[in-house]
């Protein structure tokens, strides 16, 4: 069917959702608006629609950006773990950054906050159900989160790797045999908030029903000052994987994830410098007898991201912020998701880490897996929001406490006031300074020459018209300059600022000045160095070696 025409003869009317360039095909000889008519006029001679095909509006380019990389596929299971260092942030920041995240699971660790400084805002987000574990010996110091979405709901959560924690139904189960330990050692090593496990039900690609145990950690650091703590570490990873194997033996597949707070292979350091000594570190050696390896070694689980990214260099969780390290990708790795084999074989898609994401000292890493999350109808009791203090059974102190508007009227905001002759006078009057008629006495007036502070404090006092007798005028301060270009170099003169510090040999950029905190000969001094990240020393962009003490400055005692 021919288009309509306008008034004007030859001129076909176009559709008004159709642009104009979607007619014009290129026609050898023919440029601009003439090849457009030309065209129109060929297919109308003959008959022929005017267009060969529907239009549609082109497709952006597809974006390049983390979200669109990881955006998971419907009915994929996503998990994500992050070191946070601190939770303790706005309700509507943490809302937004689970739901920037985009995991079905998102496990913190170091969230430094106990039970009794956790608000309700922080744990009760809309859309999510969330299980802690807090610190019971410390304030602001470890403890590990989980926050499931509705479509991820647990049917069983518990807090700690044993089951001294566990005073409720709904719990995991699955302890092992832990005869090797004392009592007392296994309150130890889950009085810090280590771990939370949360089991769930899933849908395998091929079609079956199977629990799924993920377990959430925060490995101890071990201290090189403090022999104590590497036995602290060795025995939770000890723990760690009796709970583990324990729950493999019960049918459930397992994924632990977190800051394991090990470099496994010089591949995951920065500075492996020592190889033989690098492999005799124990927690690396608790590593590799855990893990599974496809050249031969047995361990029962998977390190996920060298399963997909084996040689991959430079892929590092951890950062100095101290010495600005992440500038440089000078780091380690110590997050980690591992899956028990038959898991990662047969369900992972990939493992991937996200060092574009800032806010802490370590990056989120996460993994994608083909099978789908099944709900549970209830969350289990170890949820927050069956906590007494947020599920209305038990109230906190610091719910009567409201604060008191100064500016309503009433004793707390009334200014104590005195009777002086039938006159009520407020006691803060009686504190003015100098004569009522200047106002308030210039900082500058202060400085100047014969006049003591003292005698200007007392009210109504009356000022000197001459020098006092006696007084040197060489000792004198100097004379505070009028308001004008004056006034900063006599505050230059009067409050003198550090010395300037050198320039670095290597870039002729100021130094930083840094002092020594290592227990030791040198404790309490300073010294300058080049104020770049570090890095290794063939990059350009990295720290020189450039080092200077300052002088005159003795070690301060310890």
């Amino acid at each position: 069917m021919p288009a309509r025409r306008s008034g004007r003869k030859g001129k076909p009317r176009l559709p008004p959702s159709l642009p104009r360039h979607a007619f014009a095909t290129p026609l050898p000889g023919v440029n601009g608006p003439s090849r457009v008519r030309l065209r129109l006029r060929l297919r109308l001679a003959s008959g022929r629609p005017l267009l060969s095909k529907r239009w549609t509006p082109p497709r952006p380019a597809p974006s390049c950006t983390r979200a669109s990389l990881t955006e998971k596929a419907r009915g994929d299971m996503r998990l994500v773990s992050w070191n946070i260092n601190g939770i303790r942030r706005s309700p509507e920041a943490l809302r937004r950054l689970l739901d920037s995240l985009g995991a079905d699971v998102t496990c913190l660790q170091e969230t430094r906050v106990t039970r009794d400084l956790l608000e309700e805002p922080l744990a009760i987000v809309e859309g999510y159900s969330s299980y802690f574990s807090f610190s019971r010996g410390r304030s602001g110091y470890s403890g590990v989160a989980t926050f499931c979405k509705n479509n991820a709901t647990p049917g069983a959560a518990e807090e700690g790797l044993t089951n001294l924690l566990t005073n409720h139904e709904g719990a995991v189960g699955a302890y092992g045999n832990t005869e090797e330990f004392t009592e007392d050692e296994l309150r130890a090593l889950d009085s810090e908030g280590r771990a939370v496990l949360t089991q769930h039900r899933i849908r395998t690609s091929d079609g079956h029903e199977k629990t799924l145990t993920i377990i959430n950690v925060y490995c101890p650091h071990a201290d090189p000052d403090k022999p104590e703590r590497l036995t602290y570490k060795l025995r939770f990873y000890r723990l760690l994987q009796l709970r583990a194997e324990a729950l493999l033996r019960t049918g459930s597949h397992v994924i632990i994830l977190g800051d394991v707070n090990t470099s496994h292979r010089p591949l995951d350091h920065c500075d492996p410098t020592d190889l033989a000594c690098f492999e005799e570190n124990p927690g690396r050696q608790w590593l590799t007898q855990f893990l599974w390896r496809p050249d031969g070694e047995s361990g029962l689980f998977v390190d996920s991201f060298r399963h997909f990214h084996p040689t991959k260099v430079g892929a590092f969780t951890c950062w100095s912020t101290a010495t600005g390290a992440r500038l440089t990708n000078y780091g380690t790795r110590l997050d980690y998701i591992l899956g028990d084999r038959a898991l990662v074989l047969g369900e992972f898609e990939d493992s991937f880490l996200m060092p574009e994401v800032e806010g802490s000292d370590h990056c989120p890493v996460g993994a994608t897996l083909r099978a789908e999350l099944i709900p549970a109808p209830r969350c289990p009791p170890l949820c927050t929001r069956y906590l007494p203090e947020f599920a209305g059974r038990q109230q906190k102190l610091s719910r009567f406490l409201v604060k008191v508007d100064p500016n309503l009227p009433g004793p707390t905001s009334a200014q104590p006031r005195e009777e002086k002759n039938g006159v009520g006078v407020s006691k803060k009057a009686k504190r003015t300074c100098g004569d009522p008629g200047q106002g308030q006495l210039s900082l500058l007036r202060f400085f100047q020459a014969g006049r003591p502070p003292e005698k200007a404090l007392v009210a109504g006092a009356q000022e000197p018209e001459t020098e006092p007798a006696g007084q040197d005028p060489g000792g004198a301060a100097p004379l505070a300059p009028e308001p004008g270009e004056g006034q900063a170099a006599f505050w230059k003169a009067v409050l003198k600022g550090p010395p300037r510090p050198p320039l670095c040999k290597g870039h002729g950029e100021p130094c930083v000045l840094r002092t020594v905190r290592k227990a030791g000969p040198n404790f309490g001094r300073q010294f300058y160095v080049c104020s770049r990240p570090v890095g290794h020393s063939g990059n350009p962009v990295a720290r020189c070696d450039f080092f200077l003490w300052v002088s005159g400055k003795t070690p301060a005692p310890h």
